[in-house]
């Protein structure tokens, strides 16, 4: 593995989700990895405070919070609460030293997919001065159709640029995650229509058949991504920052995690 590669290999925390976040740190320190993407359940589960003095004692990079969003709800006091929550996540990525917070935008309250759609911009437009005064970017990550039922009705790179180019790149950007984008015809169109605002690039794979459709992604290499081409693509767009490996199986989470780990960083070198 290359040594420019390698400084930019960053463990996405749901990778290892049988780890708390002392053992992440612990692990990618052993692994020389230099970056982690902290999920906000692992935060919790020791406070915020501990967690930054964790992460700043290691050395680790911070690529990431994951994540915010999770916008449309029935109720005009549900959003208010969600967007208030979201808050507390840009507090927490200032804290942590990172200036991307990860959006799943969440899921339709009912069957009105446009109006949720239109309250994932909402939310957004939202927190958006709040985000700035901490000088925290809102990464919106566009999720496969086959979530736009539970996870986010923010489907395709299209529409996500769409609402990132209401503002600065400084502000809002996107994420590109090849699990959820490799199907769509318009994706290179669309990561260059995204040049100087893509916030994050994060690696998995879609092996056939999937043996879970939330936990059964495959390790680099196992699937039909055309993973190298994508981080090419996104470099032409300007992207040279971490790339997160994000790969929510949960038959990597009952096994030793070091194993993992090093598996990781061999199918990281040998198909990003």
């Amino acid at each position: 593995m290359s040594d420019e590669l390698l400084s930019r290999l960053s463990l996405n925390q749901i990778t290892l989700d049988q780890w708390s976040l002392k053992e992440a740190v612990d692990g990618c320190q052993r692994h020389d990895v230099p970056w982690i993407s902290v999920w906000r359940h692992k935060i919790q589960e020791i406070g915020l405070e501990q967690s930054k003095k964790l992460i700043q004692d290691s050395g680790l990079k911070v690529s990431s919070i994951c994540r915010g969003g999770m916008f449309p709800a029935a109720t005009a006091k549900e959003r208010a609460e969600r967007i208030d929550d979201n808050k507390r996540a840009i507090e927490e990525a200032a804290e942590l030293g990172t200036d991307t917070l990860v959006l799943v935008c969440g899921p339709s309250a009912d069957r009105d997919i446009d109006t949720a759609r239109q309250q994932v911009a909402e939310g957004i437009d939202q927190l958006v001065p709040y985000a700035k005064d901490y000088g925290v970017k809102l990464a919106i990550e566009p999720l496969h159709p086959m979530f736009a039922a539970d996870r986010s009705v923010i489907n395709t790179m299209e529409q996500a640029n769409t609402i990132a180019e209401n503002y600065s790149p400084g502000e809002v950007g996107v994420v590109v995650d090849v699990y959820h984008v490799w199907w769509d015809p318009n994706l290179y169109h669309e990561i260059e229509r995204a040049k100087g605002r893509i916030l994050g690039f994060h690696v998995s794979d879609w092996k056939v058949p999937m043996p879970d459709m939330f936990a059964g992604r495959a390790m680099m290499g196992e699937g039909v991504i055309e993973i190298n081409r994508m981080r090419k693509a996104v470099e032409e767009a300007g992207y040279h920052g971490p790339i997160e490996v994000e790969i929510i199986n949960k038959l990597l989470w009952e096994r030793n995690g070091d194993e993992v780990l090093e598996e990781v960083k061999q199918n990281f070198a040998k198909h990003v």
